[in-house]
């Protein structure tokens, strides 16, 4: 047992931590016991400084005593820019990640929580394309948009280019960027950075106003990913168009474990298209399904059900409340029953605000979904309905 430095050490001072204390840190000698502790730390692993707002000074003092620490694991930087300027924010963040650049043992970066914008991507350029060991990238909740979404996405697929020329894998497996305003616009140059990659295992991009021609793009990026084990993309529009989409790659994740649409349109007949990819049985491995308030009705769940009863047997958490299904519908009472087969009868979370559907709901057509996307759909739903494997 190592006796710690002082209060910000832990853990055989291999952690530092000013985390959740509310600092207002502007000048170099508002961090100096902070940088005095730092060099005092030779195993220094992991820095947590969430919670506490950095300024330009503070900041270039903070990153030229990590510039020495050579065995940093994972950097928490979360919620370090309240209250400050948005021009004191670009270099505050680029003196911290050019600390962090050349760091070989360096697996998470932990940048959610700051508002930043657009105009905070840009310090991450020329750490995320040369650091060479990066696996976990969390950027939940900055504001990108479309511009800053679209320059994270040229500097990893920079790094995938780097990678392949220097003939080794990449080692991103993981990306958190969830309610960052991508939209459509960023869609092809993340799915290009993806595919580039091909390592990743876990990608959660919940409420990001992608529509169906961006989740179109990104599926098909993804797809070359064939390890994904956890797919998050909660609160975006899926619709006919984006569903058929991901019913044609999913088969290609033989490996997932998470599948989270809740809250994505998925439509009737996107709902369908989906249930039916589920039904190949290539993937086998899933424990968790989110298809919350997705409009899907009867016959959707229905082939579901069969999904469950012929290959879900890991299947421990499904959501399907707010569809377009009572309840007590046979289709309900097939999905309890492929459950219980399975012996997770208890699986099923709560069906207290489903949708109900008049006649007239039954004929029309999603606003949203052109013929071209529905005849797709229809086409896909028939081709794996009779598909045999």
């Amino acid at each position: 047992m190592v006796s710690p430095i002082n209060e910000y050490t832990l853990e055989d001072n291999t952690v530092f931590s000013i985390e959740g204390k509310g600092l207002k840190l502007n000048t170099a000698e508002d961090v100096q016991p902070f940088v005095d502790t730092i060099l005092q730390m030779d195993d220094l692993q992991e820095i947590r400084m969430s919670g506490n707002t950095i300024g330009v000074e503070a900041g270039k003092a903070l990153a030229s005593a990590l510039q020495s620490r050579k065995n940093i694991k994972i950097a928490n930087l979360s919620d370090i820019f309240t209250g400050r300027l948005r021009e004191e924010i670009p270099p505050t963040l680029k003196a911290i990640c050019d600390s962090l650049e050349d760091k070989e043992s360096l697996i998470e970066l932990n940048l959610s929580d700051n508002a930043f914008g657009p105009a905070g991507a840009e310090p991450l350029i020329d750490f995320l394309t040369n650091n060479r060991s990066l696996q976990i990238l969390r950027l939940n909740n900055n504001g990108l948009g479309i511009g800053g979404g679209t320059m994270i996405a040229k500097a990893l697929l920079a790094s995938a280019n780097k990678a392949k020329e220097e003939n080794r894998t990449s080692s991103l497996h993981t990306i958190v960027c969830g309610r960052n305003r991508l939209e459509d616009g960023s869609s092809q140059a993340l799915a290009d950075a993806f595919a580039a990659h091909g390592t990743l295992v876990e990608v959660r991009m919940p409420q990001n106003g992608i529509r169906p021609d961006g989740i179109s793009n990104l599926v098909k990026g993804l797809a070359e990913c064939k390890n994904l084990k956890h797919l998050d993309l909660q609160d975006n529009t899926f619709t006919a168009k984006g569903s058929v989409a991901l019913a044609k790659v999913l088969p290609t994740w033989e490996h997932l474990t998470h599948l989270n649409l809740g809250d994505c349109l998925l439509s009737r007949k996107g709902g369908l298209a989906v249930s039916e990819s589920l039904k190949l049985g290539k993937n086998k491995k899933l424990e968790w399904i989110n298809l919350q308030y997705n409009e899907i009705q009867n016959d959707g769940i229905s082939v579901l059900a069969l999904a469950i009863e012929e290959h879900l047997d890991q299947l421990t958490g499904l959501e399907l409340n707010g569809n377009r299904v009572e309840a007590e519908d046979s289709s309900i009472q097939n999905i309890i029953s492929a459950l219980t087969k399975w012996e997770h009868e208890d699986a099923l979370d709560e069906l207290d605000d489903m949708e109900e559907l008049d006649s007239d709901e039954e004929e029309e057509e999603e606003e949203e979904e052109d013929e071209e996307a529905e005849a797709e759909a229809d086409e896909l739903a028939d081709k794996l309905g009779s598909t045999h494997i």
